[in-house]
């Protein structure tokens, strides 16, 4: 059977019966999406047969690349020793090695970890353990969560409910009473008779606010992607994160960093709440990069001080009622090791050595007129388009610019993950300086195509 075959019993097949995640209305169940077929390091092929840089890392998490070996005979050979064992009632060794390696990166007393299926799941679990640690410790009232407008989240109920995203919530029911929104914290984005150092101080002040109109008495917790990614890869102003991590402090809020992204070598380091923004959290959220995608687990370490809050308390007969099926799942936390290991043996080093080269390298696109702004840290960043520079409005296109650059970039080997009129990038951590030079100037390609069809239908005039 040839390519071509194969790629129209696939679509058929999807539009028959597969539904795909944010599908719309008008869509839903019936739609099939661009094919992959292989991957090989930074690299997959589609269903065309084309070879394309993974530029987005699959969904920010094959950080080791694809076709690892190691990694897949660890799936072999966990899968042959112990495929599932519950979490209900036994454990296995692969878990409890696993929360070991990780309590020896992570900062402050973050000792201990509730496994998760993901991403949604991890943040899903922070935000559980905060209503029960407050219900044993008679604070029933201390529920509001402070999020962000731009951030996401998740999926699930509560975790979707902190998504700063107008699309997530148009037509979709959340807590909404249980969520303040702060503003977004991009410096790009700040009023144009702000600097830097004052839009941060009006962020500050805007937290400072809240505490003070609703009541330290009543907020739970602060929950924040040290940088905002499917917001944009938004990097805040200096010392933001850290002056909001003392404010609550002061009022005994409870700081999440959602490292969902930011952890497992996207920043260069393990988790990068205190080696790149010097901050200890009472907890942090993981997935994606702790198994690089290849087996589904996530996570939340918790502060031993929270958790010797609650063994003194006057309820030791309270149950923490939340649990996953595939919690603690002896595949995924084997897999977890074995990329732990990768990171450990040099993965992590190459990351920070290579990450200025690539965030310059990405940089050289802002001479193009319809980039805005080409920002980053680490081995994440975004291009944002703009209809002008003065005023830096986004294209009246809506979701059409960055589809517009993702399709010309696919023709021309490269996948971007397009983000209304953004392109983000976030590849595997193994990419090498050429292959940058490569995703550069596939890059401009599209965006050049793009400038020229725009100009060709009178929607932008360059």
């Amino acid at each position: 059977m040839d390519i071509s075959t194969v790629e129209d019993a696939l679509v058929t097949d999807a539009k028959a019966h597969l539904i795909q995640p944010w599908p719309t209305s008008g869509q839903i169940g019936a739609e099939a999406r661009s094919g992959l077929m292989d991957g090989d390091g930074i690299y997959v092929t589609d269903m065309e047969g084309r070879r394309l840089i993974d530029g987005p890392a699959g969904m920010w998490c094959t950080n080791v690349g694809h076709r690892c070996e190691p990694i897949a005979r660890t799936l072999y050979d966990q899968a042959m020793a112990l495929s599932y064992s519950s979490p209900w009632y036994t454990m296995s060794e692969p878990s409890v090695r696993l929360s070991k390696r990780l309590a020896g990166h992570a900062p402050g007393d973050l000792e201990h970890v509730f496994y998760t299926t993901g991403g949604s799941s991890a943040v899903e679990t922070a935000l559980r353990f905060m209503q029960f640690s407050n219900n044993v410790t008679g604070r029933a009232e201390k529920k509001l969560i402070i999020a962000r407008q731009g951030a996401y989240h998740g999926s699930t109920y509560l975790s979707a409910s902190l998504n700063g995203r107008p699309r997530d919530h148009d037509w979709m029911d959340s807590a909404s009473d249980l969520v303040v929104k702060l503003t977004c914290p991009n410096p790009f984005r700040r009023p144009s008779d702000m600097t830097e150092p004052e839009f941060c101080d009006f962020l500050i002040g805007e937290l400072r606010d809240v505490i003070e109109t609703r009541g330290a008495e009543n907020i739970g917790a602060f929950v924040a992607e040290p940088i905002m990614a499917s917001g944009g890869v938004i990097v805040p102003p200096q010392a933001y994160l850290k002056r909001m991590r003392a404010l609550c402090q002061e009022n005994d809020i409870l700081f999440i960093a959602d490292e969902v992204v930011t952890a497992f070598g996207r920043l260069g380091h393990v988790f990068a709440s205190k080696e790149v923004f010097d901050i200890e959290p009472d907890i942090i959220t993981f997935a994606k990069g702790v198994t690089s995608g290849y087996f589904p687990l996530g996570g939340a370490m918790i502060s031993s001080k929270l958790l010797e809050r609650l063994r003194s308390s006057n309820h030791s007969d309270a149950m923490f009622a939340h649990g996953l099926t595939y919690s603690s799942h002896p595949i995924g936390c084997a897999v977890a090791l074995t990329n732990l290991d990768l990171l450990e043996q040099g993965l992590l080093a190459h990351a920070q050595e290579i990450a200025p080269y690539f965030q310059s390298q990405l940089k050289t696109l802002e001479d193009l007129p319809l980039v805005g702004e080409v920002r980053g840290l680490g081995l994440m960043a975004c291009v944002e388009c703009v209809a002008d520079r003065k005023s830096n409005n986004p294209l009246a296109l809506d979701l059409e610019v960055g589809k517009r650059i993702d399709a010309h970039c696919q023709r021309l080997g490269l996948l971007v993950r397009p983000l209304i009129h953004m392109c983000v990038m976030s590849p595997p951590l193994t990419i090498t300086r050429p292959q940058i030079d490569d995703l550069v100037s596939i890059l401009r390609q599209g965006i050049k195509l793009t400038m020229d069809e725009l100009v060709r239908e009178g929607l932008w005039r360059g």
